[in-house]
């Protein structure tokens, strides 16, 4: 069998043995301890937050996000429709009900015209959100500068999930930093990864310090066991840190990697009618987590389903782009905003796009491997 290449395989610097031993030898394996401080500390000041709360997943981070803004039963939150279940999951913990925004065509992330148009008939109907999840969508950061405004304009507090998009920037600005509270994930096909984990960060102090009293079961500050409030069991261990502050060391690297994997595939198959790259927005820079494009079945000869069958045959690992939540059955009846009347971008992106192998620890061999199965399919002299 030919060598299984995966789509975005953990990649280990070799320097993570050196805290996971110093938290052994010191019996710091607890979720607290030196390397959770640390970690914490060392992503604030990389993204340039005044503070970040280390947790066992990018969920958790926006579980307690919605929680500190006291989301709750019969409250509506906003959020991106073109993304991962994980994004939207945590609204229905609340009790409270989501509202799908459609994408738009040059970042692929939450539209600001249909945003507009959500916020307008909120308004009229005298229920506003409690909150807007913005997504950026493998890397590229949304239209943080309209979506920003739209939202000061009627006070509803974002969230912005940066699960994908550590070390991308908008503006200069670090990716994850624009709403009241980001959140990153360091799952293990995340940029850098700490197996599983996310992290919560905000510039208000008090705001997370909730946080972390939320993350560790809501302990009261008593001698005895006491509860007056619902906690979760939701902070990182000081062992998943550890490898955390290792990965950090590194990340510039990863993302340099992965934008050169980027610029390989658009070198070898961007001239291909019908097949688009996804765009980068003018004076962002995306980490290029996944290199994602779309397929014109009309114009190419071949689907989507036909490529991914075809690598899957060489062992090759891809996927489709997320399907858009408004489509999934557990949100089924779940009110849903189009970029336009006669335009769905999520859902043509969903028919479309294609996620290819994309990690930063991928040879050029493997890579060109790749390239060269999507060629011969699609018929192109190699």
């Amino acid at each position: 069998m030919k060598k299984r290449i995966y789509l975005s395989a953990p990649h280990m610097s070799g320097k993570e043995i050196n805290y996971i031993n110093e938290a052994f030898e010191t019996n710091w394996i607890a979720p607290l301890g030196p390397n959770v401080d640390a970690f914490e500390k060392e992503i604030a000041n990389y993204v340039g937050v005044s503070e970040a709360v280390a947790v066992s997943s990018g969920t958790a981070a926006i579980h307690l996000a919605l929680s500190l803004l006291d989301v709750k039963k019969g409250d509506q939150v906003f959020c991106s429709s073109l993304t991962f279940v994980a994004s939207a999951n945590p609204i229905l913990y609340q009790g409270a009900e989501p509202v799908f925004i459609d994408s738009e065509p040059e970042t692929w992330n939450m539209s600001p015209q249909a945003l507009e148009i959500a916020f307008k008939e909120a308004f009229i109907d005298g229920r506003m959100p409690k909150a807007v999840i913005v997504v950026n969508l493998y890397g590229q950061s949304a239209k943080m500068d309209e979506i920003v405004s739209l939202c000061n304009q009627y006070d509803v507090p974002i969230i912005e999930d940066a699960a994908e998009s550590l070390g991308s920037t908008y503006k200069g600005k670090a990716s994850g930093t624009f709403g009241k509270f980001g959140v990153f994930s360091f799952n293990g096909n995340k940029i850098i990864t700490t197996s599983s984990g996310g992290m919560l960060v905000s510039n208000d102090v008090e705001a997370l310090k909730k946080a972390r009293f939320l993350a560790t079961q809501a302990k009261d500050p008593a001698l005895h066991y006491q509860h007056s409030t619902i906690g979760f069991n939701y902070r990182m261990s000081n062992i998943l840190a550890g490898i955390g502050r290792a990965q950090l060391e590194v990340l510039e690297e990863r993302v340099q990697a992965r934008r050169l994997l980027f610029d390989r595939y658009t070198q070898e198959l961007s001239s291909i009618p019908g097949i688009k790259f996804m765009p980068e927005l003018n004076q962002t820079q995306s980490n290029r987590w996944l290199t994602v494009l779309t397929i014109e079945e009309k114009v190419t000869g071949t689907s989507i389903h036909s490529i991914l069958n075809t690598l899957a045959e060489e062992n090759i690992e891809a996927r489709p782009v997320w399907k858009p939540l408004h489509m999934q059955p557990l949100f089924e009846g779940v009110k849903y905003y189009s970029h336009s009347e006669n335009i769905n971008v999520s859902e043509h992106l969903f028919n479309t796009g294609l996620c290819l192998p994309s990690g930063s620890n991928m040879t050029e061999e493997d890579q060109m491997r790749v390239i060269k199965c999507v060629k011969e399919l699609i018929k192109i002299e190699v």
